[in-house]
């Protein structure tokens, strides 16, 4: 199995339109030490040809163009034959639109999920109108049991419920329901591999974990180095834990459980602009590193 980074960021990208943090003025002013990030996502494969994206970035078009393996070869096709989305949030799921041209789209997600995006957020329901009619809906159900994706047939894939928030622009912001926020694990049948993809953590519960020690390839949350870091820096008023995501370095964040599991190879993904971890010559980046933890990076290729 495959495994391409298309986006390593948070929502807003590195740099931010509109941030001069250390690292997006860093970046613009061409430190080496930081590199331009797009908007989370990844995709897998096992054939090389027919791919399974996970969410669609608002910077869904400057991915694909970047990643010549997803180029059509004939007048018209897309190598995209699977969309799963993990969330209804605004970066993993506006790109649907860029990518109305491709309709029907095979979409698999929660009927949570499914329910934001025909009516708080109606991103299916605009895209009925256009050819092709829009999106074949796969509910994506919590029993335990695995789903299957018709051009990856040698895996199974399964949902994990996690804590997190649901979107700002949703109704139930701040009280989540189960299945507004999922991680899934992809279980290669040939070679017994795991992937487990959790780009939003908000709390680490018994069975995350238990999930997370039996991966092979864990990417996972990495979006706050702090919990106070967004509003330490005068960005925002809401801690890391407020917008659904588990800090990194505060005493019981993630770093403290990472440093507990053996088998996987830990890396970060969905991280914020704001990071420190972003400067590769940051103490904080150095500290990462020392244990045993990457960070992802727009264009990076994994094989398992």
């Amino acid at each position: 199995m495959r495994i391409e980074i298309l986006g390593s960021s948070a929502g807003g990208g590195l740099p931010q339109f509109n941030c001069n943090c250390d690292n997006c003025k860093g970046y613009r002013e061409g430190k080496k030490s930081i590199k331009r990030r797009t908007q989370s996502s990844i995709t897998i494969s096992e054939d090389g040809v027919n791919w399974v994206l996970f969410n669609t970035s608002p910077d869904i078009l400057e991915q694909i163009h970047n990643s010549p393996f997803l180029h059509p070869t004939q007048r018209r096709e897309t190598k995209i034959k699977a969309i799963i989305f993990i969330d209804a949030q605004i970066d993993h799921t506006t790109g649907l639109l860029m990518l109305r041209e491709g309709c029907p789209h095979e979409v698999y997600c929660t009927k949570e999920v499914h329910e934001e995006l025909n009516t708080s957020f109606p991103l299916f329901k605009m895209l009925e109108h256009w050819d092709g009619g829009g999106v074949i809906y796969n509910e994506i159900a919590f029993n335990k049991q695995p789903f299957f994706i018709p051009v990856m047939p040698n895996c199974e894939f399964y949902a994990v419920p996690l804590i997190s928030n649901a979107p700002p622009y949703s109704k139930y912001r701040d009280r989540p329901r189960v299945g507004d926020n999922i991680g899934v694990v992809v279980l290669n049948k040939i070679t017994g591999k795991r992937l487990f993809y959790l780009p939003g953590l908000g709390v680490l519960e018994k069975h995350i974990i238990e999930e997370m020690s039996q991966a092979d390839i864990l990417l996972v949350d990495g979006t706050v180095w702090t919990n106070d870091e967004m509003i330490k820096n005068g960005f925002s008023s809401k801690l890391g834990t407020d917008m659904g995501h588990l800090p990194l370095r505060d005493k019981g964040g993630l770093i403290d459980l990472l440093d507990t599991l053996t088998k996987p190879r830990k890396i970060l993904i969905h991280i914020n602009n704001t990071n420190p971890i972003l400067d590769e010559e940051s103490p904080e980046y150095k500290e990462l590193i020392s244990h045993g933890i990457e960070v992802s990076y727009d264009g990076m290729s994994i094989e398992i």
